[in-house]
């Protein structure tokens, strides 16, 4: 008998807030009993469930884990752009001339992600 990963859990000072950002970066929902102000947030989407959790400590370091989105329904250049406008911020970009790489950014709460190519991008 195995295991299978039933979501991912992030530490975060605000976890309404930031389950609200990553529920639309992710096309997802959040529970129907979350609000403002739970200690809990979870966010169903297509890929998998993420679950935050307010902890009194503050991020201090680079994550050890981090997320890669793929876009669905869009190139990664545009993807970058939308999750920017949703409260995200480029912080390393790895992007080379002949239209490979990926972009790094930080969600609300300094939490490194990366957005790749998209598929069709990659079958270009």
């Amino acid at each position: 008998m195995t295991s299978h990963v039933r979501h991912i859990t992030i530490d975060c000072a605000d976890a309404h807030r930031l389950a609200s950002f990553w529920a639309a970066v992710l096309g997802g929902t959040l529970a129907e009993d979350d609000a403002p102000g739970d200690p809990e947030a979870l966010v169903t989407s297509p890929g998998g469930s993420l679950l935050f959790i307010t902890v009194p400590e503050p991020k201090t370091v680079k994550n050890r884990v981090h997320l890669d989105l793929q876009p669905q329904d869009r190139g990664r250049d545009a993807e970058v752009e939308r999750v920017v406008a949703l409260g995200a911020t480029v912080v390393g970009d790895h992007r080379r001339p002949d239209g490979t790489g990926w972009v790094t950014l930080e969600d609300p709460e300094g939490n490194e992600f990366c957005v790749e190519r998209s598929a069709a991008e990659r079958a270009e």
